[in-house]
C-alpha cells in the first residue's frame, strides 16, 4: 500500500508541476486557458469559479494530464476572444508554453535535490571492501579499507566524494563518457594519501546498469570481518567461535572484509555436502585455529553453506548535508548532471552503444517510491527529482507527440516562415505515437524482467 501511495504522489505532483508551467506561461502570454486536468478519462472531481474561468479537474487515469487552451484549430472560437487563441499567438509565445512544461520539471528538480541537501541523508562511507580479483578496480591497486576522498574531473580539478553514492555516480558518468577516472583514496584512517586510475574506458556504456560497479570490481562499503550474535547450538558455536572474534584467515586465505568472508562461507560446497573449513581468529588479541562445519541449506534450487551467526560489523555512515547557498548550488548542478547523463544514455541506446535494459517503467519507479519513502523525507525527495529531471528531459525529446516535438515543429516554421502542413502533421503524430508505444512497451518489459530476475 505504501508503494502505491508513494507512485501516486509522486505521479501527481510532476503532472501538477508539468502542466502549471504551460498554464502559466499560457496565462502570462495572454491564451484562454479552458481546462487544467490532471489524468485522463471520467472527471472525478470539478473546481470551476465562473462559467469563464479556467476548468480545474481530476480524472479516474492518473498517468499524464493537459492543459486545453482556447485554439482555432479544435473548435470554433468566438471573434471577441480569438486574440486569446493559442494559434494567433507569436511564434515566440508559443514557444515559450510548450517549452514551460519541462522547464517546470527542471526547476521542481533543483529546488527538490536543495531541500534533501538541507535536511541531509545518512549514507554509506566511502570506505570500500576488497575488489573483484583481476577486476579494473584490483588492477588499479584499490584494496579493502581504502577511503575514497576525492575524483579528478576532466578539466583537472577534483571533487570531493562524500559517500559511497557519490563514487557510485562518479564511477557511472565517467563509464557513459568513456573516460577513465582518477581517485584519491587514503587508508580508513585517512592517512596513506595516493591516487588510483580506473581504465573505465574500456568498458563501453553498454556496461552501465545497476550492477556497473560490480563489473568494475568495487567492493561494496567495507565492514569489518568480526562476528556477531552467535546462534546458539549451530555451526558457529559448536565450533568454539564467539561474538567478537576477528576473522583472520580461512584455510591459508586472508580474509580482509566482511562481504569477502559471506562469500567465501557461502561457497563452501562441494556437491551435497558443506565442507569443513580451517579459521583463523583473533580474540583478545591472541590467534587460535578453529574447524569450522557449516551446514548446508537449500533456497530456490541453489545449495549453500551456513554457520549460523551474524557476520560483519554494521557499515559505517556519514551524513551528507549542505549550507542555505551550497544546497541551491548542489541542487542546480545534480540537476544538470542527471538531465546530461540522462541525454547522452538516450543517444547511446539509440545508436546501440547503451543496453535498452537502462530504460525504466511504472513499475520501477512504483517500486523505488516505495523504498524511498520508507527511507525518508529526504531520500524521497531525490527520488522525486530524479524523476522530475527524467520527465523535463523526455518531454523535450524531439518526438511529434511531445514538447519538444512541438518545438521542432516551431522551429521549422521559424526557418521557413510557415508551419507544418496539416498532412505532413498527421503523419508526423502518427509516427510519434507509435515511437512512444514501443519505448513505454520497452519499459514495461524491463520492469517486468528486473522483478522476475531476468536483467
Amino acid at each position: 500500500m505504501i508503494t502505491v501511495l508513494a507512485f501516486l504522489l509522486t505521479i501527481a505532483i510532476l503532472i501538477v508541476v508539468h502542466e502549471w508551467g504551460h498554464y502559466r506561461m499560457a496565462l502570462a502570454c495572454g491564451v484562454k486557458v479552458l481546462r487544467f486536468s490532471v489524468g485522463f478519462g471520467q472527471v472525478l472531481w470539478r473546481r470551476q469559479r465562473t462559467p469563464d474561468s479556467t476548468e480545474f479537474v481530476v480524472c479516474a487515469l492518473p498517468l499524464g494530464g493537459y492543459v486545453r487552451m482556447l485554439d482555432e484549430r479544435e473548435g470554433a472560437v468566438p471573434p471577441a476572444l480569438a486574440h486569446q487563441a493559442f494559434n494567433r499567438k507569436p511564434l515566440r509565445s508559443r514557444a515559450l508554453i510548450v517549452a514551460a512544461g519541462p522547464a517546470a520539471n527542471l526547476v521542481l528538480a533543483v529546488a527538490l535535490y536543495a531541500v534533501a541537501g538541507w535536511i541531509g541523508t545518512d549514507e554509506p562511507k566511502a570506505v570500500l571492501g576488497a575488489p573483484v580479483a583481476a577486476s579494473l578496480a584490483d588492477r588499479a591497486g584499490m584494496r579493502a579499507g581504502d577511503w575514497v576522498q576525492a575524483a579528478q574531473e576532466p578539466d583537472g580539478d577534483t571533487v570531493e566524494i562524500r559517500s559511497y553514492n557519490d563514487l557510485r555516480w562518479y564511477v557511472t558518468d565517467a563509464t557513459v563518457h568513456g573516460r577513465d577516472l582518477t581517485l584519491q583514496l587514503t587508508d580508513a584512517q585517512g592517512h596513506r594519501p595516493r591516487d588510483v586510475t580506473l581504465s573505465l574506458a574500456e568498458l563501453g556504456s553498454r556496461s552501465v546498469d545497476a550492477g556497473l560497479l560490480q563489473k568494475i570490481g568495487i567492493g561494496l562499503p567495507y565492514s569489518e570481518p568480526v562476528l556477531g550474535r552467535v546462534i546458539p547450538g549451530g555451526p558457529a558455536e559448536r565450533a568454539g567461535l564467539r561474538t567478537g572474534d576477528s576473522v583472520l584467515s580461512i584455510d591459508g586465505e586472508p580474509v580482509f572484509d566482511a562481504a569477502r568472508l559471506r562469500q567465501r562461507i557461502r561457497s563452501a560446497v562441494r556437491g551435497d555436502a558443506a565442507v569443513p573449513m580451517k579459521w583463523r581468529v583473533e580474540r583478545g588479541g591472541q590467534a587460535m585455529d578453529l574447524m569450522v562445519e557449516p551446514t548446508l541449506v537449500e533456497e530456490q534450487g541453489k545449495r549453500f553453506a551456513r554457520i549460523e551467526a551474524e557476520v560483519g560489523r554494521p557499515i559505517e555512515f556519514v551524513t551528507v548535508s549542505y549550507g542555505p547557498w551550497e544546497g541551491v548550488v548542489y541542487g542546480m548542478r545534480r540537476t544538470w548532471e542527471v538531465a546530461a547523463l540522462s541525454l547522452r544514455m538516450l543517444g547511446k541506446m539509440l545508436i546501440g552503444e547503451a543496453s535498452i535494459k537502462n530504460l525504466s517503467g511504472p513499475l520501477t519507479i512504483a517500486d523505488f517510491a516505495g523504498q524511498s519513502v520508507q527511507l525518508g523525507l529526504s531520500y524521497y525527495l531525490g527520488f522525486l527529482a530524479l524523476v522530475s529531471v527524467s520527465l523535463g528531459v523526455l518531454n523535450l525529446l524531439p518526438l511529434p507527440v511531445l514538447d519538444g516535438g512541438h518545438l521542432m515543429y516551431y522551429l521549422f516554421e521559424g526557418v521557413t516562415g510557415r508551419p507544418i502542413s496539416d498532412a505532413w502533421l498527421d503523419r508526423l503524430q502518427r509516427g510519434g505515437v507509435a515511437i512512444m508505444l514501443v519505448m513505454m512497451s520497452l519499459a514495461l518489459y524491463n520492469d517486468v524482467a528486473r522483478f522476475l530476475g531476468l536483467h
